[in-house]
């Protein structure tokens, strides 16, 4: 009878071991299904976003080789022979043409000729100069404060780092990138109303207007050493024939074949 009940017992204690192993064998074949789910899922995710990457890498090499062709000179209009007057002129051409800024900064310069003169400058009589801009004070300011700060932080020189040009009085990513990439050759894009209006309507951004985020995705896309230039061939296009006051000429557009026209 007691050998009954033990064989008994032990036959109990076989089936729980058993059934044991069976759950744990199904909570793995389920966590297994449940990884290779995931993966499969992350997978199909990242696939259509690299293929989207590499057509968009295409189409800004395409572009930027035809631009290449159209405007082989393309530089900044922007009239300079020191680094610390396209400062000035980034800043003066904030809501103004390049071509007026040309003209005002005649003025300024013959009174003021160099940073110490312009740092020392009491801020009412550059307003009074550089007032035909626009936003004479704000512009007035800004320069002014610049000036102090190239003299007494910098001796004088424009710094050929991002960050610290990012630092001055006045300047953002725009002018920095500027200064980065004509003063100092370096890698630079330089989102202006130009270039976001024409990267969207070409197709290498999609309804991106705000021109950090711009930058950014354009950073994605365009080799570096291609980037300064770029923007420079952007600007005589959109002022030529993809223009924004007027429907753009694209019957004469080098592009029009490869342009996704977001008009």
């Amino acid at each position: 009878m007691e050998g009954k009940t033990r064989n008994k017992g032990m036959t109990s204690e076989s089936n729980i071991e058993k059934a044991t192993a069976v759950k744990a064998a199904k909570k793995k074949t389920t966590a297994a299904k449940a990884t290779k789910k995931k993966t499969t899922a992350a997978t199909t995710k990242k696939t259509p976003k690299n293929k989207s990457l590499t057509r968009q890498k295409s189409l800004a090499l395409a572009i930027i080789e035809r631009l290449k062709q159209e405007y082989p000179d393309s530089d900044c209009t922007l009239d300079y022979n020191e680094a610390w007057k396209l400062l000035v002129s980034v800043r003066l051409a904030a809501q103004c043409t390049d071509a007026r800024v040309n003209v005002v900064v005649q003025g300024l310069y013959r009174k003021f000729p160099d940073v110490a003169a312009l740092a020392a400058a009491p801020v009412g009589e550059i307003e009074e100069i550089v007032r035909p801009c626009g936003l004479g004070h704000s512009k007035a300011r800004d320069i002014s404060a610049c000036m102090k700060v190239l003299l007494e932080k910098y001796g004088g020189n424009v710094p050929g780092d991002f960050n610290a040009l990012l630092a001055l009085p006045g300047v953002g990513r725009k002018s920095a990138n500027l200064i980065m990439g004509d003063v100092f050759k370096k890698p630079a894009i330089v989102t202006d109303t130009h270039c976001i209006r024409l990267v969207n309507r070409m197709g290498l951004v999609d309804g991106i207007k705000e021109p950090k985020k711009v930058e950014m995705e354009l950073w994605k896309i365009i080799p570096p050493e291609e980037g300064n230039d770029f923007c420079h061939r952007l600007v005589d296009h959109g002022r030529a024939v993809c223009t924004a006051r007027t429907n753009p000429y694209c019957d004469k557009c080098c592009l029009s074949d490869i342009c996704a026209k977001r008009i």
